[in-house]
């Protein structure tokens, strides 16, 4: 079935609304720490990298590419900022954690896609939609896509490493109308967040449905036709705006 519809066109943020990652990262950097022969709580190492995470989005924001940084070396230095504050001071470790780290987390053992995912790509598909990526990742995404079998529902992936521009920005939202070529109104976007998913894609005329898995952040101040408790209510929701 093909939809007369004035949605053509689907575009999705990727983490915690179709994949997260599957253990906090304290355990994921305490489990690479031991195979390094160190002992590190889970507790302290994830309070750490929530430290370092936020310090570093601070100082160099969307992987540093303003900076000339990027990806890979912006994670190094979330990695050893992370391990520093637990007393790690080898040089040479603090760069093997960071390499395995990063190249780890490229592999699919180290996510999750959620139950209703796949599902729901899969019946957008076949509505006659086209889907895209837009997502505050790395150039990562594409491996972690490809090894969960999710990739070739995508005609294209913006990331804000790829493009040099982050959500809420709305001009990564206009990177990927320019790779569709369709207006904002054939468009819809799902992402999880309100301020840089839902807001960010409404400013420029794109339609904008909110995961609210939880009760999440800005749910209450969104219509209910926006608002999806499950991403199986999105192909439902598409087809009722197109009678």
């Amino acid at each position: 079935m093909t939809m007369s519809r004035a949605v053509r066109l689907v575009l999705w943020d990727v983490k915690d609304t179709l994949l997260r990652v599957r253990r906090s990262v304290g355990q994921q950097y305490c489990e690479e720490a031991t195979r390094a022969g160190l002992t590190l709580s889970p507790a302290e190492v994830d309070t750490a990298f929530r430290r370092a995470y936020r310090q570093q989005s601070a100082l160099y924001p969307n992987y540093g590419i303003a900076q000339g940084l990027g990806g890979q070396a912006w994670w190094a230095r979330v990695v050893r900022d992370t391990f520093l504050q637990c007393g790690v001071r080898d040089e040479v470790l603090l760069d093997r954690l960071a390499h395995n780290l990063y190249h780890g987390f490229s592999r699919p053992e180290n996510w999750e896609v959620f139950s209703d995912s796949e599902r729901t790509l899969r019946s957008c598909a076949s509505l006659g939609l086209q889907l895209g990526v837009v997502s505050n990742f790395d150039l990562r995404l594409e491996s972690i896509l490809h090894g969960y079998g999710l990739l070739p529902y995508f005609s294209f992936l913006v990331t804000s490493e790829g493009a040099g521009v982050a959500k809420p920005n709305p001009d990564i939202f206009r990177k990927a109308l320019q790779k569709c070529g369709l207006p904002a109104a054939s468009v819809a976007h799902v992402g999880d967040s309100y301020i840089n998913d839902y807001l960010a894609a409404r400013s420029l005329g794109i339609r904008g449905f909110l995961l609210d898995r939880g009760g999440g952040e800005g749910s209450a101040q969104v219509p209910s036709e926006d608002r999806l408790l499950s991403l199986d209510e999105l192909p439902s929701r598409l087809k009722q705006n197109a009678d």
